[in-house]
């Protein structure tokens, strides 16, 4: 028996594509199925089937700049001319000090002093990890011009006025959150967010300018290692390592 998306789905398609047994074969497996009449299955043989050549550009010595900072500046000043949605998106892995990884995307707010700086609760989980171990890892992946930037160094926080200028360079609204959620810690419901979110706004109603929380502040990560991925046919994509050692930067090809 068909379902109801099912049946409207089809309906649909009628004016499309012609409902014959064969094409209905083909539309069901595109469409979504009880987990007893096997999602899981279906899901399976189209995630194997999930596959894309790479062809755009390419990357070698010649083309690659000496200094890794300058290349990664060339390469985000392209990913915003593309028209990447959030290009400064990263994804920060942090290890605890029983040695568990974790993970999340958070977003690059600068690049000072060849170190990448982001903000967030310093009580939060990725906070209290990088208090325990500095080492880190940031990755960002521009899939639209097949491009990925690996970053490995060592996490530490910033001065407390580049915290201050950049809280008060935020919305209002983004403000009064960083002081009413206790970042990573388990809570009841959405209410309680909320009602401490209007028991700041009422706190600060007279204030133009909200001071910032002394849990929440910038980190800057120190590179150590930077890879830069080009993505090219066949999966033998071109991958450029950029190690600092004694202070100076060696360039080597990595094997994709």
């Amino acid at each position: 028996m068909i379902g109801r998306f099912t049946e409207l789905s089809l309906k649909y398609c009628k004016k499309i594509l012609p409902i014959t047994n064969a094409n209905l074969n083909v539309l069901i497996n595109f469409m979504p199925v009880s987990p007893k009449s096997g999602t899981q299955k279906i899901m399976q043989k189209n995630i194997t089937d999930l596959r894309k050549e790479y062809s755009r550009a390419t990357l070698d010595f010649s083309n690659v700049l000496k200094d890794p900072l300058k290349q990664f500046e060339k390469w985000f000043d392209e990913a915003v001319e593309a028209g990447i949605t959030e290009p400064n998106a990263m994804h920060l892995a942090t290890v605890n000090n029983e040695g568990k990884p974790s993970s999340r995307i958070v977003l690059l707010k600068g690049l000072d002093n060849n170190r990448f700086i982001f903000y967030t609760n310093y009580q939060s989980k990725k906070g209290r990890e990088l208090e325990e171990n500095p080492a880190c890892a940031l990755t960002f992946f521009w899939p639209e011009i097949e491009r990925q930037i690996r970053i490995e160094g060592v996490a530490e926080r910033v001065e407390g006025k580049l915290s201050d200028d950049y809280f008060q360079s935020r919305p209002r609204g983004s403000q009064i959150g960083a002081w009413a959620s206790p970042q990573s810690t388990i809570i009841k419901d959405r209410e309680i967010l909320e009602e401490r979110a209007r028991q700041i706004e009422k706190k600060f109603e007279l204030e133009k300018v909200l001071p910032r929380p002394n849990q929440w502040g910038g980190y800057q990560i120190d590179p150590l290692q930077i890879e830069f991925w080009q993505g090219r046919p066949s999966r033998l994509h071109d991958r450029i390592q950029f190690t600092k050692v004694d202070g100076e930067w060696k360039v080597n090809r990595l094997a994709p």
